[in-house]
């Protein structure tokens, strides 16, 4: 099936701005012309690809398709690289799911060794980032493991080290008898979100059992180290976010050599393999600087 580019980057438009007249306006159309583009890209579709609202919202459909548009962006762009045709033409754009921790401590430096290319981050729990590629709804994502999704190819990139972290007042309050199963399900546990089971994972490593203790959701990298500092929980911290105040002894490791290591992939649709490797190339480099081997990882 064979799709109007301008219906495809009003959609695109759309989705970014949230709204018609927006869209218009990045286009330098008029609301209507907008209005008429995507009506008929519903026609050619048969299906609803805008959820109207403030802001304007895409169906499943319309992701997939918003996606689509801009992996022919992609393939465009090399084609003119390969090419060597007129490169003042508008960078493409590459939407990403990336782990919030992973954007709050590395994934910034690839970003910045990549001049022609806009970003598009859908940032998620860590766990789930592959779910993103998995429905077609992003061209590349960082996830954990080692599996590869099918239809992409992945790059095993070294293991985030996490820290189990609470401020000294935190520990003995809680842990005065100690770090075990009994004192963990009181204490009580900073999470991300509702999809975070690092915090968990580490619970069952040290004591095989299932833990639940009562916990504060935090969706924020940053704030969870804070959070810890003030003593309103305990949590798994990224080592190089929670670096700082372990050494200046505002934070604690909750055991001594306590750690979580997991491993990270970068995973690429195949089709925008080529397309993509100079970003795959600064997302390795700045992999390198950041993480562990992930010889031991979960």
């Amino acid at each position: 099936m064979l799709l109007d580019p301008n219906h495809l980057s009003a959609l695109s438009a759309i989705l970014r701005h949230g709204s018609f007249d927006a869209a218009a306006s990045e286009l330098a159309v008029t609301p209507s012309a907008i209005s008429q583009r995507i009506k008929a890209l519903e026609d050619r579709v048969g299906a609803t690809l805008i959820n109207r609202g403030t802001p304007c919202t895409a169906t499943p459909v319309g992701l997939r398709i918003t996606q689509h548009a801009e992996d022919i962006g992609l393939l465009e762009a090399e084609l003119a690289r390969e090419l060597t045709l007129d490169q003042s033409r508008a960078p493409a754009r590459v939407r990403i799911a990336v782990p919030a921790d992973v954007l709050a401590t590395w994934f910034i430096n690839a970003m910045a060794d990549i001049d022609d290319l806009l970003f598009d981050l859908v940032v998620d729990d860590q766990d789930h980032s592959a779910e993103w590629l998995r429905r077609g709804e992003v061209s590349a994502a960082i996830t954990v493991g080692g599996d590869t999704t099918p239809g992409s190819d992945s790059v095993a990139l070294g293991a985030m080290r996490y820290i189990p972290t609470a401020s000294p007042d935190f520990m003995h309050k809680w842990f005065a008898d100690g770090v075990n199963a009994n004192t963990l399900s009181r204490a009580t546990c900073l999470t991300f979100n509702r999809k975070d089971g690092l915090q968990k994972a580490w619970m069952t490593q040290q004591t095989g059992q299932r833990i639940s203790p009562p916990s504060h959701f935090l969706p924020s990298s940053q704030g969870f180290v804070d959070a810890a500092i003030a003593g309103i929980g305990w949590g798994m911290n990224p080592e190089s976010l929670a670096q700082k105040a372990l050494k200046d002894g505002r934070l604690c490791p909750l055991t001594p050599d306590a750690r979580l290591d997991v491993r990270l992939t970068w995973q690429v649709g195949r089709v925008l393999s080529t397309a993509l490797a100079p970003l795959t190339a600064a997302v390795r480099r700045a992999a390198r600087d950041a993480l562990h081997a992930a010889e031991t990882s979960v």
